[in-house]
C-alpha cells in the first residue's frame, strides 16, 4: 500500500484538486493523510464537502496541527502512515492517472533503489531532472519531494523540521549519505500549481542577474545551510 502525505497551508481549492488525481489513478491500494498546517482558509470543511460526495474504500484521515511549516506536517503524516510506500504530495500537484502505477513498476525494476522520481511540468514549464547521479545531487536540487520511497529506507528521524527551504535536497541528501539512491522515471508525471504556499520557483537568470532580490537573497542563505549540514563545497 502507498500512503499518500499531503501538507497544506490556505491552499484549499488546489487541495480538491490534487485529491481528484489522486481518486484518478489506476492504482488503488493507497491510503491519504492531509494535514492541515494551520490554514486559515475553511479547508477541513471544504475537504468535509469532498469527502461526503467521494465513492471510495480507501482511508482518508484528515489532521489539523498549528502551523509549524512544511517537514513539521509531513513528519506528523508520516508518522500516521501504515503503507509499505510513502508518497509526499504537494496540496498544488496534479497527478497523471497513471503516476502511482509507474511509480511502483519502476520501482519493481530497481529494487536495490529506495526510491523512484519523475520528470514534472511547473505550469507549463518542463524540468526533465535527469538520470540518478550522485556527484550531481551534491552539487544542486533537483529530485521534487513527490518521489515515490519505500518505508524500510526513509530517514528514522524523518524530515529535518529546522530546514526552510531545499528541504527535498536535504531528506535526498541525507539518504544519499546512509548509502540510498533513487532512480529516474523518463516521464513528467504530476504538474505543480503554480502560486502556491508550498512549492515555489523562480527563474535561474535571476539567481545570477537580480543577486539582490529578496526570494534570491533567502535562497543563497538557505543554500549555504544545506551545504553547510552536509559538508558540501
Amino acid at each position: 500500500m502507498i500512503s499518500i502525505i499531503i501538507p497544506v497551508y490556505n491552499s484549499a481549492r488546489k487541495l480538491i484538486k490534487t485529491l481528484a488525481s489522486i481518486a484518478a489513478q489506476t492504482v488503488v491500494d493507497y491510503e491519504v493523510i492531509i494535514v492541515n498546517d494551520g490554514s486559515q482558509d475553511g479547508v477541513e470543511n471544504i475537504f468535509a464537502a469532498y469527502y461526503q460526495n467521494l465513492q471510495t474504500n480507501n482511508k482518508y484521515l484528515f489532521i489539523n496541527q498549528s502551523n509549524h511549516g512544511a517537514p513539521a506536517a509531513r513528519n506528523r503524516g508520516w508518522r500516521e502512515a501504515s503503507g509499505e510506500y510513502l508518497l509526499f504530495c504537494d496540496a498544488d500537484l496534479i497527478l497523471k492517472p497513471t503516476a502511482l502505477e509507474t511509480m511502483l513498476v519502476a520501482l519493481s525494476s530497481h529494487p536495490t533503489a529506495s526510491y523512484v522520481y519523475s520528470s514534472f511540468y511547473w505550469g507549463r514549464k518542463f524540468f526533465k531532472v535527469g538520470e540518478f547521479d550522485p556527484e550531481k545531487l551534491r552539487q544542486a536540487p533537483g529530485i521534487h519531494t513527490t518521489a515515490l520511497i519505500r518505508s524500510a529506507d526513509f530517514p528514522e528521524n524523518g524530515w529535518d523540521e529546522s530546514i526552510k527551504k531545499f528541504q527535498d535536497w536535504d531528506l535526498w541528501l541525507t539518504m544519499l549519505e546512509r548509502g540510498k539512491s533513487g532512480a529516474w522515471i523518463p516521464q513528467a508525471l504530476f504538474t505543480v500549481s503554480p502560486g502556491g504556499t508550498i512549492s515555489s520557483w523562480l527563474p535561474s537568470f535571476a539567481y545570477k542577474l537580480l543577486p539582490f532580490l529578496p526570494r534570491v537573497k533567502k535562497y543563497q542563505q538557505a543554500l549555504a545551510i544545506i551545504k553547510a549540514k552536509h559538508g558540501l563545497a
